[in-house]
């Protein structure tokens, strides 16, 4: 009895072992959220870009086209040019001349806007500080951080905006010089619609070639 219950024991025990061995667990990769930006960066970031926003974007183009269409109307009146020959004609200088127009305002107004916003610094200072004065206690304890935030969005405006105008004004008058030069002087010995041609698209092809020498 002894000897089998010893040869069952041994039999049990030499059986091999399975080792168990844990599968090591996935590793959870952490995404570290990016960072949102700061709005003294976000401010920053659109200074040195030449990006405009939607609604200056569709107010240069919408001026552009203007001034572009108003040598129609000179030649039209003045050099007997009929809208059903030349329809074409028009509106294709006129789409090729609101591209160089809309161009050269969005150059003329980035580089505009850094000197603009430089001569502007002590005076949008002065009103913002000013502001922070007459404010309610709680106002008056603003930081300096906020204080400068606000120095910054402000001169950001007004030097935006004082570019914007100044840049549709500038553009548009030396376009209409241009025009008027050219078809009165250089290609008056032209026919009446290469005369336009000549004029319209050379005077928007001056203005955006002098924009960039702006920036």
């Amino acid at each position: 009895f002894h000897n089998s219950c010893f040869r069952t024991e041994l039999s049990v025990s030499s059986k091999p072992r399975k080792l168990r061995i844990d599968s090591p667990e996935p590793r959870t990769t952490i995404r570290m959220s990016s960072q949102k930006l700061t709005a003294e960066e976000e401010v920053l970031l659109n200074d040195f870009s030449k990006s405009v926003p939607r609604s200056t974007s569709i107010l240069f183009h919408l001026n552009a086209l203007f001034v572009s269409a108003t040598p129609i109307w000179l030649f039209w009146r003045i050099q007997q040019l009929e809208l059903d020959t030349y329809g074409i004609m028009f509106a294709i200088v006129t789409l090729v001349s609101t591209f160089l127009m809309s161009l050269a305002y969005k150059n003329v107004k980035y580089s505009l806007k850094h000197k603009i916003a430089q001569k502007r610094h002590a005076g949008v200072t002065a009103e913002v500080m000013q502001q922070v004065a007459d404010a309610s206690s709680d106002m008056k304890k603003t930081v300096k951080k906020e204080k400068d935030d606000r120095v910054l969005f402000k001169k950001t405006e007004v030097a935006d905006l004082e570019a914007t105008h100044f840049s549709i004004f500038y553009n548009n008058a030396l376009f209409l010089f241009l025009v008027i030069i050219l078809s009165f002087y250089v290609l008056k010995n032209f026919s009446s619609g290469a005369n336009y041609l000549g004029s319209s698209v050379t005077s928007a092809c001056i203005v955006a070639f002098l924009s960039t020498g702006s920036n």
